[in-house]
C-alpha cells in the first residue's frame, strides 16, 4: 500500500503552522482525537521535552452527525490551548474503503470485525505513520492509547498497561515490530483518574468529556447504523445449533454474538447467539456450553517475539478486548497462522474477531484474525 493510491492529504495548519525548534530526535507527531486522553498525551509529551505535533484524521461520517460535534475541533483546540501546531490529514479514501468496506464485508461474510484494529494496523500505524515522516520529515509517533513500549535486553516490546482496566494494547498488536522503537505511549503507566486530574488541573476543555465507546464512523452511535441496506432489518429464521428452525428474528442488525437478552426467543435455558448469516439471513442460538470452545485458530498473524510463539509454549489469550488473558498453550504455528488450546472453555470465539497472545510478563507475543 502506498500513501499516492488512497490520496493522503494534508490540510491547512489549524492555528499556527509546525515550526520546529528541536532536532529531529526530539520530534514527535501525535494523534489526536479531542478526547481527554490525547490531550493529556500531548502535555506530558511537551513536558518531556518533545516538540509535538498535534494530527487528527479527517475520515467520512465521523463529522456529518448529528450524535456529537467533531472531535476534530476539540482537538484542534486543545493543542490552541498547550500551544502545539495541529494539523488535519485527510484520509477519507483510504479509511472508506480500507476500514469501512472492510467492515461492512466481513458482516456479510457472517463475521465480527475488529474495525479499530484495522484503524491502527493499517492506517494509523501505516499509511499515515508514512506520511507524517515524508511529509515533516518526523519518525517517532504517539498517541493517547493506554498500552507500554517497553525495552528489554535490547529489544522493544509492546506490553499491557498499568491500568489493566483500561489496558488497550489489544488493538494494537498489528503494528509493525521495527516500529516499535519510536513509538512512545504515554500514558502506559498512568491510570485513567491521574489523567483525568491532570486534565483537570490543566483546565483543558477536553477534561470533563465522556469516553467514546462506540464506532467514530458510526457518529459514536450503534455500529448497525454503518450497516447499510434494508437487508439488515429483514425478519428471518432462529435456529439452533444444529439449524433446525425455532423461530423469527426482526432483522440481523438487531443482534450481536454472545448477546442473550433481547433476542425474543424463550428455550427454557439461556440461549446466546453464535452466529449471524447474512447470506442466509439467520441468527443461530446454543448454550454457553455449546458454543464455548478451548481450541481458537487465527491467521493473518503478526509476530512481535517470535521466540515466544513456539510449539507447546505457554502464553496467555484473549479473544476480546476486556477481561484478563487466559493461560493457553501454542499447539500450531506457522507464519500465517497459530492455534492455541486453552485450559478453560473460551465464549464464543468467532470468525473474525481477533486472538492476541501475551506473554507471562504481560508483553504481546502475536496477534491475528479468528479462523
Amino acid at each position: 500500500m502506498t500513501v499516492e493510491k488512497w490520496n493522503i492529504k494534508l490540510l491547512s495548519p489549524s492555528f499556527s503552522p509546525w515550526s520546529p525548534k528541536k532536532a529531529p530526535s526530539r520530534q514527535i507527531s501525535l494523534l489526536m482525537s479531542g478526547g481527554v486522553d490525547s490531550s493529556v498525551a500531548a502535555y506530558l509529551l511537551k513536558e518531556d521535552g518533545w516538540d509535538v505535533l498535534g494530527i487528527t484524521m479527517k475520515i467520512p461520517i465521523l463529522c456529518g452527525t448529528n450524535s456529537r460535534p467533531c472531535a476534530g475541533a476539540g482537538a484542534a483546540f486543545v493543542c490552541n490551548e498547550l500551544n502545539v501546531p495541529h494539523y488535519f490529514v485527510d484520509v477519507t479514501k483510504a479509511f472508506e474503503e480500507l476500514i469501512i468496506q472492510q467492515f461492512r464485508q466481513s458482516y456479510m461474510r457472517a463475521r465480527t470485525p475488529n474495525p479499530c484494529v484495522d484503524c491502527n494496523t493499517l492506517l494509523k500505524f501505516s499509511l499515515l505513520w508514512d506520511f507524517l515522516q515524508a511529509t515533516f520529515g518526523i519518525s517517532y509517533l504517539a498517541t493517547g492509547h493506554y498500552a507500554r513500549v517497553i525495552k528489554t535486553t535490547g529489544q522493544m516490546r509492546l506490553g499491557r498497561a498499568k491500568d489493566k482496566a483500561k489496558d488497550q494494547s489489544y488493538f494494537l498488536y498489528g503494528i509493525a515490530r521495527e516500529r516499535l522503537e519510536r513509538l512512545v505511549l504515554p500514558l502506559g503507566e498512568l491510570m485513567k483518574d491521574q489523567v483525568r486530574s491532570i486534565a483537570a488541573e490543566l483546565k483543558l476543555s477536553a477534561a470533563g468529556q465522556a469516553e467514546s465507546m462506540e464506532l467514530c464512523f458510526a457518529g459514536e452511535g450503534d455500529y448497525r447504523a454503518a450497516l447499510t441496506g434494508a437487508e439488515a432489518n429483514r425478519d428471518g429464521d432462529i435456529t439452533d445449533i444444529q439449524g433446525n428452525k425455532i423461530g423469527t428474528h426482526k432483522g440481523i442488525a438487531n443482534y450481536t454474538l454472545g448477546q442473550r437478552r433481547g433476542i425474543g426467543f424463550a428455550g427454557g435455558k439461556p440461549l446466546y447467539v453464535s452466529k449471524i448469516d447474512t447470506q442466509t439471513n439467520t441468527i443461530t442460538l446454543g448454550t454457553r456450553e455449546e458454543i464455548s470452545s478451548c481450541t481458537v485458530r487465527a491467521n493473518q498473524i503478526n509476530t512481535l517475539i517470535p521466540e515466544e510463539l513456539a510449539m507447546d509454549r505457554k502464553v496467555y489469550g484473549k479473544i476480546r478486548s476486556y477481561g484478563d488473558p487466559q493461560p493457553c498453550r501454542v499447539v500450531d504455528v506457522n507464519k500465517t497462522d497459530m492455534m492455541v488450546e486453552f485450559d478453560e472453555p473460551q465464549f464464543a470465539p468467532s470468525p473474525g474477531q481477533r486472538l492476541v497472545l501475551y506473554a507471562s510478563d504481560d508483553n504481546l507475543v502475536a496477534g491475528g484474525t479468528i479462523v
